[in-house]
């Protein structure tokens, strides 16, 4: 052997020697571990293709293995045929140039605010963008809704302002047909009319008789800017809601989109029950922002009942102006809680005029069921029928009695009437630390007699916060008729030497008497 030569280089055609056996088996058992591990991973990774196991999945067949979320397909097959679009003309009157917004009077506003009212002239607010047809001599204005049946006869409801002065009134059902329509009454005071098709029979759906709770999925159903039979979903927000529409606010706020159009349409529960009727929404913008208001469905029931059988709605009146007991007042009458209704001033010759009810009262209960406030009150009396006897409890100047009388119909119109103040130069006494000028009623012309009228107001004082205007009139302060400044004066001065933080003054302002508890501190 030449020792120059590497061992492992000593005979290139010499076998090497075999890896030990503890060692080969190792490594096979290695091998085939990841080769089966391959194939459980992506049993269909295509190796030609070079793409990694997680790029080269399915996902679709990886989404039919999830469980899918519960919708709401079933329950819209089943109700969304018994919603119908209504579409009216209303004749204008005589036609004049283009208005815009800005032109309408700002009462009228609030109306042109709510989805489903006629459309601005000019197209400002159509819901196709086109302007308005022109009838030379008179302006016929379409509008259009939403409704939903409720017998199989062909009764449907909807709202008031959708068909209100309406000249024709056309339906559209869930299948594309066209109906004409009758109306056959109107509640302006909840916003709610009864309609009749003919040619029936007519799929139809049930008003809920269970109130939602907040929380509760619901679906609204309608014909928002012409588009029929849309369908949208959301939960009750809340319950109880006071928009300012009437005395009767009750709505229902859901977060389900609605527009322009939805008018009248209704929102269903999860068992495809109506739980209210689309009415109004909140929007600066004018389109959905996932607060609109709905009718319950206890309102509807009532309602249609009596339009359906005398075609308007009658309501018992016992004929007071009431308002809600503040905090504030509460402490000014000695109130141990907030509750019930104030007696701002009860109208002459009505029912509570008669039984003795005076301005300062407040009603605790109806018939021994306690009132909550003022709108609570309104509520109770007009579900009640006229001539029904009922019995209320008063607090009456620290004491509670029972007053029975019998309930008179609510008028349509109001009939107490009373001349506005109107403030003229005349001796004025100036209660700086209130922020008040004020004059003798009887001194000041168009004020009347009685009372001392506000001449001025200083706009940093605290009267201004509380509400008082140029031209209101202070009834009594502190349960005592005032007619001269020198009387308000010194019924507030008794007040903070009694110790009272707040004093209770009677104020007629325009039409309207109400009360206000204004702080006057202990100096």
């Amino acid at each position: 052997m030449n020792p120059s030569v590497p061992p492992a280089l000593d005979n290139p055609n010499k076998k090497r020697g075999g890896l030990p056996a503890r060692r080969a088996i190792l490594l096979a058992t290695t091998i085939i571990s990841l080769g089966a591990a391959a194939l459980v991973v992506a049993p269909g990774l295509n190796l030609q293709g070079g793409y990694p196991a997680a790029l080269a999945q399915n996902l679709t067949e990886q989404a039919h293995k999830v469980a899918a979320p519960t919708g709401f397909a079933d329950i819209v097959e089943k109700v969304k045929p018994a919603v119908i679009s209504v579409r009216v003309r209303v004749d204008g009157g005589q036609q004049t140039t283009g208005l815009g917004e800005n032109d309408v009077p700002p009462g009228l506003r609030e109306f042109f605010r709510r989805f489903g009212m006629p459309d601005m002239p000019n197209g400002q607010g159509a819901p196709n963008g086109q302007g308005m047809p022109q009838n030379h001599g008179h302006n016929i204005i379409t509008g259009q809704g939403s409704g939903f049946f409720i017998s199989a006869d062909g009764y449907a409801v909807t709202n008031n302002h959708v068909v209100e002065k309406a000249e024709s009134v056309q339906v559209t059902t869930d299948d594309g047909k066209t109906h004409t329509a009758k109306v056959i009454g109107t509640d302006p005071r909840t916003d709610l009319a009864l309609i009749k098709v003919e040619n029936g029979p007519f799929p139809y759906v049930k008003l809920s008789d269970r109130s939602p709770r907040i929380g509760d999925w619901v679906l609204a159903v309608g014909n928002p800017f012409g588009l029929g039979g849309t369908v949208t979903a959301g939960i009750v927000s809340a319950r109880g809601r006071d928009i300012g529409a009437s005395a009767y606010d009750d709505f229902i706020q859901i977060d389900a989109p609605v527009n322009k159009g939805n008018s009248g349409g209704p929102t269903f529960d999860t068992d495809g029950n109506v739980i209210g009727v689309n009415t109004a929404i909140f929007s600066p913008s004018g389109g959905s922002v996932g607060i609109a208001f709905a009718i319950p469905a206890e309102t509807v029931t009532s309602v249609i009942s009596q339009l359906k059988e005398h075609g308007s709605v009658t309501r018992g009146w016992i004929g007071v102006q009431i308002q809600p007991v503040t905090q504030d007042i509460a402490d000014s009458l000695g109130l141990k809680k907030a509750e019930g209704a104030l007696v701002a001033e009860p109208q002459a010759g009505s029912p509570a005029k008669q039984a003795g009810i005076e301005a300062g009262d407040v009603i605790t209960a109806v018939d021994g069921k306690q009132v909550k406030d003022a709108r609570d009150l309104a509520k109770r009396i007009g579900a009640l029928a006229p001539k029904t006897s009922v019995k209320l409890t008063v607090l009456h100047k620290g004491s509670e009695k029972t007053v029975a009388l019998t309930l008179g119909e609510l008028p349509n119109t109001k009939e107490a009437r009373a001349d506005a103040a109107t403030p003229d130069n005349a001796d004025t006494a100036d209660l700086a630390k209130l922020g008040l000028t004020l004059a003798p009623a009887a001194r000041v012309s168009g004020a009347g007699g009685q009372g001392v009228v506000v001449t001025g107001i200083d706009s940093s004082g605290v009267a201004a916060d509380h509400g008082f205007s140029t031209g209101d009139v202070i009834l009594e302060v502190a349960g005592k008729s005032v007619s001269t400044p020198a009387d308000v004066r010194n019924s507030i001065t008794s007040a903070r030497t009694d110790g009272k933080r707040t004093v209770l003054l009677r104020v007629k302002s325009g039409d309207n008497t109400r009360f206000v508890a204004l702080p006057v501190g202990n100096g």
